[in-house]
């Protein structure tokens, strides 16, 4: 099966087209960049409301990093269209796979992440060949995901019992040399 069939299974974007695939050799790591491009007759969507607008132009081509297959580290390389929207004014668009000027994958984000669960981060990020800074900014991402909705005061139980535990003991004793003292 074809990595563009492969793609397109797993991370198909309905209004873009997987283009030609390209091997590379950056120092002494492999990696496949992938062209992205628009699909015919797609406008593009609006960063700020959401609405699909015509395009204003194009800006230099970007590479966003996606999940490694066999090892092999893999970008994506698109050129991203500003557009004009008469709500917001000139904004660049939002593209499915990424999250504002991130250049990581949201998908490689969450693999990360996920990863990041099990490994130590350090290690996430020496397995992946990636920086620990990118595995950071996949957790942070994972756990505002993770709290958004919520009211309530997340509470690590484990923490908190040790600092009660070091309270009481602190009090008895406190309590102790108060009751010891003639």
């Amino acid at each position: 099966m074809p990595l563009k069939s492969i793609l397109n299974r797993v991370q198909r974007h309905q209004r873009f087209v997987y283009g030609t695939i390209r091997r590379a050799k950056k120092a002494t790591r492999l990696i496949l960049e992938i062209r992205i491009r628009a699909r015919k007759g797609s406008k593009p969507i609006c960063s700020g409301c959401g609405s699909p607008r015509a395009g204003y132009d194009t800006l230099s081509v970007r590479s966003f990093e996606f999940v490694p297959l066999w090892g092999i580290a893999v970008f994506f390389l698109y050129a991203m269209r500003r557009v004009d929207c008469p709500a917001c004014g000139v904004k660049v668009e939002r593209v499915p796979w990424a999250a504002g000027k991130n250049h990581l994958t949201t998908t490689y984000s969450w693999f990360l992440a996920r990863w990041a669960r099990r490994l130590s981060w350090k290690e996430t990020a020496t397995v992946f060949q990636t920086s620990w800074d990118n595995v950071f900014r996949s957790v942070k991402m994972a756990v505002a995901w993770g709290l958004s909705g919520r009211n309530e005061i997340w509470v690590d139980l484990g923490h908190l019992r040790f600092v009660m535990d070091k309270l009481c003991d602190i009090f008895d004793r406190v309590i102790g040399r108060m009751t010891n003292q003639p």
